[in-house]
């Protein structure tokens, strides 16, 4: 049920390396304003910098004024190293898969004759061919053959899955490789717009554009740095008015350094530095899962939904429908059932079909006849039909067979319109199938309704659970099925999902989603065929699989690359993941701004109002114990930078996740970062003050 994300470390040599260049970068005023928070931060720097410059000219340089000036630029290089570090783990993906891109040839028919140009020259609508060893160049869906393809430069995944015209395994992506056999691929992209060119921009994060939530809490950032910054603009105002009124002369420390120190330490540095860190990783967490967003926009969406949309087959279930048993009508034994229903059986290759086949062998041995001598004529299913069958000739030359297996409705249908009866003991037998979550396959011969074959459909271990902690979240689920209401009913209660959709066509999913948007819900769905294209567009977020039709990767705003349709509660996952580091973070940055107060206040203004002898009545406020003013201001600066670094590991990989409710992860939230947030600094900034103390810094 899990599904793993490629195993990728945290941090790498060539990644920090990468990293630490591009933090040097980033100090370019052009990608600085795009960060208010940190832009102030660069200022300070600068202004402080300008301080020392002057101070060196004049020849009384202060090395305190020298060390603030540093750490400040420090605080500005680790919020941009930690930008870098999110980025560089995307763009290393990225050169590999460049790599793929850049160095594949392709075969393009032409009149029937091959020529070689390079992919990105293909155009949409060109045939390629791919035998063994070749490289697909380009997406597009199989018109020819039948193949086997290495999808692992793309899923990661070794093992190799087969590619055939026709039906749902038809699509191939550029990049992947041939293994075996020969296929003639339709390109049904241009160059430059192909799953791996899209994976390659979404995984730099070059383009990546803040999501809604991210803008939001940008201007709450902002709107604290300007409230801060006019009280900090205020204090030597302050300061001399006091000192006037007090008759004391230089009773208070309010340099450019220093005030900019304090304007640093209140402003919510930490979460300002690690924002655009988490956005980017909570995108590299859904990649690895080989997930394709077009933005993250969508992966933001995934993190607000509170209703899931989900397939039975496949999701739900198992997805192999298997015979479990052979139930007669009055009228025939079981082994007469189960020729019959073998004979139907013999040219139907889906995994329910050789399950019958199988079956029949296992319990009367009844064994694969070859039926070509016998003017045999197979009769294929079409969803008009709901049925299919054999139509044969005896050898003894007596009337032809006309056995026909389906839908149990469709099967009566069939017989009444030749003349027949459903017998009643059938119904029951259908009806007790349905009741059980089994599916009932009526088989006929003629205008003689001979039995049931019950066909399971088994519910994936762990999944009710995994239901029950998504009810916790407060998502409710939905399960969508093509099946009679009472097998709905009854997989519904097994497998624990909150409602159903049964006999659901490509109409009733599109109202039903508008119905749960207009209720104010958020939705979100998978689907791989043109029918879902309509409800994966209307969707808050469509999940399309790779293997499906391009109508539906085209409509969805996500795309599983495994096509694994239970990804989707993954998905709503990791989307939750990162609203929660973003909030506990949040609660983290803005809650240790208060040990700072008690650390920079009183340096400033311990000696105010101070009679001879004696410590002014703002030192009350150090309650840490700090050695001196200098000490207690270069500590609080220094915390301020290096707690940035301290929690870049946890701005990558994010805030353990558990299934809970929103009141209970803002109280986890307010608990563990917001105390701790309190605490922390008061243990940091002390132990920082003893070893500047101890190595006589201030």
């Amino acid at each position: 049920m899990e599904v793993q994300a490629k195993a990728a470390p945290l941090f790498e040599g060539k990644i920090i390396q990468r990293a630490i260049v591009d933090a040097f970068r980033k100090l370019d005023p052009r990608q600085q304003v795009k960060n208010p928070v940190m832009l102030v931060v660069a200022v300070g720097a600068v202004l402080s910098t300008i301080t020392v410059v002057r101070e060196v000219l004049a020849g009384t340089p202060s090395g305190f004024n020298i060390q603030i000036a540093l750490w400040l630029w420090f605080t500005v290089l680790f919020a941009n190293f930690a930008e870098a570090m999110a980025e560089g783990r995307g763009k290393a993906q990225a050169d590999a898969l460049r790599k793929t891109r850049t160095q594949t040839m392709a075969r393009r028919l032409v009149n029937g004759h091959e020529e070689k140009v390079a992919a990105p020259d293909l155009k949409k609508g060109d045939l390629v061919v791919c035998e063994t060893g070749d490289v697909i160049p380009g997406d597009g869906d199989v018109i020819e053959g039948i193949a086997t393809v290495d999808e692992s430069a793309i899923t990661g995944e070794s093992a190799p899955v087969v590619r055939e015209s026709g039906g749902d395994r038809s699509a191939v992506t550029g990049g992947t490789k041939v293994i075996s056999d020969r296929i003639v691929v339709k390109i049904t992209t241009e160059a430059g717009s192909t799953f791996l060119d899209r994976m390659i921009a979404l995984v730099e994060g070059a383009k990546r554009q803040k999501t809604p939530n991210e803008i939001a809490l940008t201007i709450l950032l902002s709107a604290l740095t300007i409230i801060f910054l006019l009280a900090v603009a205020t204090l030597p105002s302050f300061a001399a008015f006091n000192e006037n009124a007090a008759g004391q002369t230089g009773a208070s420390t309010v340099t450019v350094p220093v005030l900019v120190a304090l304007l640093v330490c209140l402003i919510p540095t930490t979460i300002g530095g690690l924002l655009s860190a988490i956005g980017i990783s909570g995108m590299d967490r859904l990649i690895r899962r080989n997930v394709l967003a077009t933005s993250g926009r969508a992966v933001e969406a995934a993190g607000d939904i509170d209703v899931l949309l989900l397939d039975k087959t496949g999701t739900i279930t198992l997805g192999n429908r298997m015979a479990a048993a052979f139930i007669p009508a009055p009228e025939f034994t079981e082994q007469e059932l189960a020729d019959a229903a073998q004979l139907a059986s013999l040219a139907d290759e889906t995994p329910e079909g050789r399950s019958i086949v199988v079956l029949a062998k296992e319990k009367f041995n009844i064994r694969g006849r070859e039926v070509a001598d016998n003017n045999a004529q197979f009769i294929p299913f079409t969803a008009q039909t709901r049925m299919s069958g054999v139509d044969l000739t005896r050898v003894d030359g007596q009337p032809a067979r006309s056995i026909r297996k389906g839908a149990a409705d469709a099967v009566q249908k069939y017989i009444e319109q030749l003349g027949g009866q459903f017998p009643q003991p059938v119904r029951q037998s259908v009806d007790h199938i349905a009741r059980q979550g089994g599916t009932p396959l009526v088989v006929s011969d003629g205008r003689e309704v001979m039995g049931v074959v019950h066909l399971k459909d088994v519910v994936k271990g762990g999944i009710k659970e995994r239901f029950a902690q998504l009810r916790t979240m407060g998502i409710r689920t939905v399960m969508i099925t093509g099946d009679n209401p009472l097998t709905a009913a009854a997989i519904a209660a097994e497998s624990g999902v909150d409602d159903f959709m049964a006999q659901a066509t490509p109409e009733t999913k599109l109202k039903r989603i508008r119905e749960e948007q207009i209720g104010g819900h958020l939705v979100a769905m998978t689907g791989d065929g043109t029918n879902d294209a309509p409800a994966l567009a209307q969707a808050d977020v469509g999940v399309a699989m790779n293997t499906g039709t391009q109508a539906a990767r085209e409509a969805g705003n996500m795309v599983d690359l495994d096509s694994n349709p239970t990804k989707l509660i993954e998905i709503v996952e990791i989307g939750k993941q990162l609203l929660m580091t973003r909030g506990a973070l949040t609660t983290f940055s803005i809650a240790n701004d208060v040990a700072k107060y008690f650390a920079i206040v009183p340096a400033l203004f311990g000696s105010l109002y101070a009679l001879p002898g004696e410590a002014g009545p703002l030192s009350a406020l150090n309650i840490m114990g700090l050695s001196s003013p200098q000490s207690a201001i270069l500590s609080a600066v220094i915390f301020n930078a290096l707690i940035i670094i301290a929690l870049i590991p946890l701005a990558l990989r994010g805030v353990a996740y558990r299934p809970m409710g929103a009141a209970a992860v803002l109280q986890r939230n307010l608990l563990i970062y917001g105390v701790g947030g309190i605490i922390i600094p008061f243990i940091g900034i002390k132990i920082i003050d003893i070893i500047i103390t101890a190595l006589r810094l201030a």
